[in-house]
């Protein structure tokens, strides 16, 4: 039997410790850069009245291809306002994430030393870890959530195409939402496929096909997030 480092499928060594002594000061309200690259860095979002010391739930968000951090994250910064969550917006060092391209590598490693970053700042809450993505951020989600099932709780894929899990762990819950009028990712072999399969497999998964094209859906982000919250909302 050949042993795979866990690593090149996508396995992160992070996990979330709601214990864990905090390193580094809380960030203010807002939108930050965390420093950890010179070439696209990652971005959080805080949002007001966050007590560092109180375990925090936190959604990843993954930017489509050709996209950012900045450019998605307004997308789901209002509703970490509402529902008071950190918001982290990590980037791809090439256009597009290295699943995507073919393999896992320093989108991994980036991605490692972001969620280490806000760790080191905020104890996070380990029932409500969520990666979210829209297209190939989507399909980066479902990856990479699913690869790391043992700390993600939560994947919102919205129009996403493929996953591409090696080594699943864990039994993360999973959010599916495509338009119907996909232009660039038929619904047939995507949403409904990737729904489909997850469900073969026994994951609980809600799935939401709506009329429309290609595109981020401010309202399909509004039912994702409520997806995220609704057992903190007691609904």
């Amino acid at each position: 039997m050949i042993d795979i480092d866990p690593s090149l499928t996508g396995r992160l060594s992070f996990k979330p410790d709601p214990a864990a002594v905090l390193t580094k000061p809380p960030l203010p309200p807002g939108r930050h850069a965390l420093g950890i690259a010179e070439i696209r860095d990652a971005f959080l979002y805080v949002p007001d009245g966050i007590d560092p010391a109180v375990p925090v739930p936190l959604v990843v968000l993954f930017h489509g291809a050709g996209g950012s951090a900045r450019r998605i994250m307004p997308v789901l910064e209002e509703h970490a306002e509402r529902h008071r969550f950190l918001l982290l917006g990590p980037q791809s060092l090439l256009p597009t994430w290295d699943i995507v391209i073919g393999g896992s590598g320093p989108d991994r490693e980036r991605l490692e030393l972001a969620l280490a970053e806000v760790a080191a700042r905020y104890r996070l809450d380990p029932t409500h870890i969520g990666f979210a993505g829209h297209s190939d951020g989507g399909s980066m989600s479902l990856t990479m959530g699913l690869t790391n099932g043992g700390f993600v709780t939560h994947i919102m894929a919205m129009s996403a195409g493929f996953m591409a899990v090696l080594m699943p762990e864990g039994e993360p819950r999973v959010f599916i939402a495509h338009g119907a009028a996909d232009e660039q990712l038929p619904v047939a072999t995507s949403g409904r496929a990737n729904a489909t399969r997850l469900k073969e497999a026994g994951y609980d998964v809600t799935y939401l096909e709506f009329n429309g094209p290609h595109a981020v859906q401010p309202t399909i982000a509004g039912i994702a997030v409520r997806f995220f919250v609704r057992d903190l909302l007691g609904v």
